[in-house]
């Protein structure tokens, strides 16, 4: 069964409480304190995996638990750590808490601490000091994160497949990979979405047909609005119309509203087929074509025939085409030149600044990829920047005519040092 929706209620582990604790020896009659802190609470980690294809096991254990750490002891023995409880879900899955987003897993092996567990009290040795000699506190564990969290699966899939009930979707499917979805003469013999992986000229493609679309089905009419989640992690939406309607391009104007509707599905490159075209003639496939294209002047329409494998192949490489190039393109070009502090250095912000260049050529290929390091004077090299370009790979830079400096500032002007972004510009 595919389960892309389930509701978990999530429990990281609680923190072990610290001990009470006095070292007591023969000839050490007042050794002082020495209870151990607890141990930290488990946490949940979610982690994603290629060979996990549905939520269904969550329908039946719902419930996720973490191991609590265990609390201190004598001689200043820390209690041991709870356990994570890792859970492996499909590739994109969506946790939500409370309506809110906060956890999306889209690459394989990809975590997230999910709900984090507790940390561990502190035992009466943290305590002590010259005028309490003999605490007899110690601190209680603290609880971890518990919450009923939602998950939804949305397929990650290069195409998506849409359009009215019986439009061939699930024909088309099953002609061009190896999937066999239900296929009959009624609509809705899609009960729930199929993947199938299409192969075009030593490329794959991967292929999720979902449940035919109604008019309404934004607002829950029929099956699409169940399955619609499913479309917006596509590339490419392949729109599927039937030659035989009566208006395609009303056929089309439906779909194109539900998606409307639903996000920002109606942004994503479209490319239409009409689908049964096998043995009509050229002047009625042209009449639907100028159907569509009154409400698509620039649509891309392609006609085929997936029993009789007419107009398939070229079909599949102009879909291949474009999710190379929706995958591949960076979506801005940006020039930004970025001087970062030192992973996890938190001192001061003067150890970050941002500075943005604007490149007016591009240099040869020997000059690129260049980056400039140095080390911050007045703190004895501890903190060290960097400058690189980000959002075109590192191949943009600027010709020496238009060299730009970069001032760092940080708190005493006499530490004030320039920086260049070619390594050979003396200084």
């Amino acid at each position: 069964m595919f389960i892309d929706q389930a509701k978990v209620y999530v429990k990281a582990g609680k923190g072990g409480n610290g001990a009470i604790s006095f070292r007591r020896e023969i000839y050490i009659p007042k050794g002082g304190p020495d209870g151990g802190d607890g141990g930290r609470g488990g946490s949940v980690i979610f982690k994603a995996d290629n060979n996990a294809d549905t939520l269904e096991d969550f329908r039946y254990n719902p419930k996720l638990i973490a191991e609590d750490g265990r609390p201190g002891s004598g001689t200043r023995s820390s209690g041991r750590s709870g356990a994570d409880l890792i859970v492996k879900v499909p590739l994109g899955t969506s946790v939500l808490r409370d309506g809110k987003l906060i956890a999306d897993l889209v690459k394989n092996g990809e975590t997230a601490v999910i709900a984090k567990g507790g940390s561990g009290g502190y035992g009466n040795a943290h305590f002590k000091s010259s005028t309490r000699q003999t605490p007899t506190i110690a601190e209680l564990g603290e609880p971890g994160e518990e919450f009923e969290a939602t998950l939804e699966l949305k397929l990650i899939a290069d195409v998506g497949l849409v359009g009215l009930p019986n439009a061939g979707k699930s024909t088309f499917l099953s002609v061009v990979s190896s999937a066999r979805p239900k296929i009959a003469n009624y609509p809705f013999t899609t009960l729930v979405p199929m993947l199938g992986v299409a192969k075009v000229d030593d490329h794959e493609l991967l292929i999720a047909d979902i449940p035919g679309l109604i008019e309404g089905a934004s607002e829950g009419k029929g099956l699409g609005h169940d399955f619609l989640r499913h479309v917006s992690r596509t590339a490419v939406i392949l729109h599927l119309i039937d030659v035989y309607n009566d208006d395609a391009g009303q056929a089309y104007k439906t779909i194109r509203t539900e998606l409307k509707k639903y996000g920002d599905l109606a942004k994503k490159p479209e490319i239409i087929a009409l689908t049964k075209c096998e043995g009509l003639s050229e002047d009625i496939l042209a009449l639907q074509i100028k159907s569509i294209k009154k409400h698509a002047r620039n649509a891309r329409i392609f006609t085929i025939s997936s029993p009789a494998h007419q107009g398939i192949t070229e079909l599949l490489r102009e879909l291949y085409t474009t999710v190379r190039d929706v995958r591949v393109l960076p979506p801005e070009d940006s020039h930004d030149a970025r001087v970062v502090s030192p992973e996890g250095s938190q001192k001061s912000p003067r150890n970050a600044i941002d500075a943005r260049v604007t490149p007016s050529e591009r240099l040869p290929k020997s000059a690129r990829n260049e980056v400039r390091t140095r080390f911050w004077e007045g703190d004895g090299g501890r903190t060290r920047a960097s400058i690189s370009f980000s959002g075109d790979g590192g191949r943009t830079r600027t010709p020496e005519s238009a060299l730009p400096t970069i001032s760092l500032k940080p708190a005493k002007k006499h530490h004030r040092e320039r920086y260049s972004l070619y390594p050979d510009e003396d200084e």
